[in-house]
């Protein structure tokens, strides 16, 4: 992959569509405008053209933008096309492309990946960017917004600009250490190094981004019969489990992810928790799964008798319309899921639940790459702490600089890009 080559993708929806937008980037973008449209409009201003093909077929009449490099989404000279969106004009369009010469289809993530190479986003940026385009609650796509913004990167370099100025005090001691004079670290430089690690000790306690991905987990417990498989229909407003009188009706763990509210959960039924020996081997593997699922839980609903579920459960009355049911003098909710009574309230205290254990809208959130180059920051902080000698203080702040060059992309692998890139469609 050499950014030398010239690349094109359609970046907008897929066709049929009432606008097909095709991207090109790289130094032959120009030549590509000159060879469809016979001209090159004025810089970033959009420009009504007829395209037409080697042979001078007319191909449509769309928009053309020029956008001279590096002040580019990619860093490069860009070009676009925005045809008509069916699928003839834009398989046209984009035939007419691959047969200029130094001209190619795009790999999936290869715009951003040139956009990172050339220094337009980190890494940290391109990492929100991916997580914005999977992004299918209101809090995902904040968090994530958040962070290709550059949330999370100008925290980093605000801290790398502190750790530099801590270098500076190291090296500055170490080189009066050769000399007649000698020189202390100042009485701050401790509570500086200190200051900085109970930051990032903090960061490090927030919800992770992946948290978004699955989303609030809710597991509803209790015994048999005890109106599980219909609640769990009612939160999820689907008929995703079959409900019966019958004892033992949900044999297995049935999960749904859905959004209430903007925020994603993952609700799971569960098999009848029974005290004794399950009926058959297939209910004993159904309740098994069921205290697996416990254990995973963020919240439990518990609909059996009161004091008898997880620590922390939520007990839940449920089956309120029926004559006889199961009164809890403790519960936390008392309601229907035939009726509905009491399920608003109930989705309401979940989505407050959830907001509180998920990463805050708009705040940025680390996934599990960047939660362990900040775990290594906040190591090597804490080492230089306890560090007498100027030398072995100096080391540690050059591991902690490296973690947060590595954070961000000053530092990286091509097998770790490979990944990053890999989870973009083609147009992106």
């Amino acid at each position: 992959m050499s950014s030398a080559e010239t690349i094109f993708a359609l970046s907008s929806g897929a066709p049929p569509a009432g606008v097909g937008v095709i991207r090109v980037s790289g130094p032959a973008a120009r030549a590509a405008l000159l060879a469809l449209a016979g001209r090159v409009p004025e810089p970033r201003r959009a420009s009504l053209a007829r395209l037409r093909d080697a042979q001078g077929a007319l191909l449509d009449e769309a928009l053309v933008l020029w956008f001279a490099g590096p002040a580019t989404a990619t860093g490069e000279d860009l070009a676009e096309f925005h045809c008509h969106g069916g699928r003839a004009v834009v398989a046209a369009v984009e035939g007419a492309l691959a047969s200029l010469r130094g001209i190619r289809r795009a790999e999936p993530g290869e715009f951003t990946r040139r956009a990172f190479a050339n220094g337009r986003i980190d890494l940290a940026e391109a990492e929100g960017l991916a997580d914005l385009l999977s992004a299918e609650t209101e809090l995902q796509r904040a968090a994530a917004l958040a962070n290709a913004g550059g949330a999370l990167s100008r925290e980093v370099e605000g801290w790398r600009e502190r750790v530099l100025s801590l270098s500076a005090e190291v090296e500055g001691v170490l080189d009066f250490s050769d000399e007649e004079d000698s020189a202390d670290l100042p009485e701050c430089f401790t509570w500086n190094i200190g200051a900085l690690a109970e930051e990032l000790a903090e960061w490090l306690t927030r919800p992770r981004s992946e948290r978004l991905g699955e989303g609030f987990r809710v597991v509803l417990a209790g015994p048999p019969n005890a109106g599980k498989s219909t609640l769990f229909n009612a939160l999820v407003e689907s008929e995703a489990a079959i409900t019966s009188p019958i004892a033992g009706t949900t044999r297995d763990v049935i999960e749904r992810a859905v959004a209430i509210s903007g925020v994603p959960f993952t609700f799971v039924d569960t098999a009848g928790l029974r005290e004794g020996e399950a009926a058959d081997s297939i209910e004993a593997i159904g309740i098994d799964r069921a205290r697996s699922a416990l254990a995973r839980a963020d919240a439990v609903l518990w609909l059996g008798a009161e004091g008898e579920g997880p620590e922390g459960a939520w007990e839940i009355a449920a089956q309120s319309d029926r004559e006889g049911y199961g009164e809890k003098p403790g519960a936390r909710f008392t309601l229907s899921a035939m009726t509905g009574e009491g399920v608003a309230a109930l989705k309401t205290a979940l989505v407050e639940a959830a907001r509180a254990a998920l990463p805050k809208p708009g705040e940025a959130a680390l996934n599990a790459r960047q939660h362990a180059r900040l775990a290594e920051a906040a190591e090597a902080l804490q080492s230089a702490q306890g560090l007498a000698d100027p030398l072995l203080v100096a080391e540690e702040l050059r591991r902690v600089r490296l973690a947060f060059d590595r954070l961000v992309g000053r530092a990286t692998t091509e097998d770790m890009l490979d990944t990053l890139f890999g989870r973009f469609c083609i147009g992106k």
